[in-house]
């Protein structure tokens, strides 16, 4: 097992929150829809380990490691090293290969140059880039891939269930920093996160966590063509983009616990996710299970456009809210300090 306990391990002044109280919003529909209904419901809160004596070896929820989880290390990355290691990473682009043939989300594109390791951080770059060689293709809708780029990376070995264990801090503009995954016809959305909304029915949601899950499997076939078949929408009461927080999914064949910061946020069952109604919020797959996250998938990050919240339309605009140090360079950053999967057998 790779020693990663010399890696930082205090957290900044905003990681020091504890969640007293915090708001739930209602389960809504995986789409542009973006109204919202909250609704008070706390979890029960897990113990916050001291801040000075985290053991990185385990699960921030977990120090004691009562849940035996054994560190998958094909597939967890300290980012520690000059470049990313494509023993575990694909850069989606490089040499023309395309996962799952996306090209990233238009107007926005994937390129291989955006992607970088520095201060111990994988960086995931949305750059200005009006001279790049963009696809003369457009998506469906009709939209070309036109002014900025966006990386993603995905890992090459996949699992099924576990413990993910994510800390990273969102780009502070109108682009998405995600943590998702795809195989075997399902897709499983930790988190989608916009750092900076400019409309002003949507400035809560600098502070969204929104997770889903999809069904890819075709409808002819029983499946939903990729339609949502679960998903919620969260208030974490922070800005997304302000700070390192770390996230933590424990993901099983019984369902999905979130972790915020070492603490319990969410507990949902794999009962709950199939009693939820998707056809009614947008999404559906007939009479299929809802929760079809149960065969191995692989890990991605990536940054994208999300054209219903906004899109940067000039530099300046990109870097309305990067350091005065960076305002000239045309890059944001979607920065990833480390990616840990446990799992009770490694497979």
């Amino acid at each position: 097992m790779k020693n990663i306990t010399s890696k930082k391990t205090l957290f900044s002044s905003a990681n020091k929150w504890l969640f007293t109280s915090f708001i739930i919003a209602s389960i809504l529909s995986c789409s542009s829809n973006d109204s919202v209904y909250k609704i008070d419901n706390k979890e029960e809160q897990t113990e916050t380990p001291e801040l000075a004596n985290i053991n990185n070896d385990y699960p921030l929820s977990d120090q004691k490691n009562s849940g035996n989880w054994v560190l998958n290390t094909s597939i967890s990355d300290e980012f520690e090293g000059t470049t990313i290691d494509e023993t575990k990473w694909l850069i989606q682009g490089k040499n023309g290969e395309f996962q799952s043939n996306f090209r990233g989300r238009a107007p926005s594109q994937f390129s291989t140059e955006n992607v970088r390791v520095e201060d111990g951080k994988l960086k995931l770059e949305t750059r200005w880039d009006p001279d790049y060689n963009f696809s003369p293709t457009t998506a469906n809708d009709g939209t070309k891939y036109e002014n900025l780029t966006t990386a993603a990376v995905i890992t090459k070995n996949e699992f099924v269930y576990g413990y993910l264990e994510v800390k990273s801090k969102a780009a502070d503009a109108e682009v998405t920093s995600s943590f998702w995954a795809t195989g075997n016809n399902t897709e499983f959305d930790f988190f989608e996160m916009f750092g900076d909304h400019k409309q002003a029915s949507k400035l809560w949601k600098d502070n969204e966590l929104w997770w889903s899950i999809h069904d890819w499997a075709p409808e002819k076939n029983g499946g939903g063509g990729g339609k949502t078949t679960y998903t919620e929408h969260h208030d974490l009461g922070f800005r997304v983009a302000d700070d390192f927080h770390v996230y933590g999914y424990e993901w099983s064949a019984d369902g999905v616990k979130i972790y915020i910061d070492g603490q319990l946020f969410k507990s949902i069952s794999r009962t709950e996710i199939n009693n939820y109604d998707d056809a009614i919020h947008g999404g559906g797959n007939g009479a299929s299970e809802n929760y079809v996250i149960t065969k191995p998938i692989k890990l991605w990050f990536d940054q994208e456009t999300f054209p219903w919240h906004g899109v940067p339309d000039s530099k300046a605009d990109l870097e309305a809210n990067s350091s005065s140090d960076k305002k000239d360079d045309g890059i944001v950053d979607f920065e990833i300090e480390y990616l840990r999967v446990w799992q009770k057998t490694v497979n």
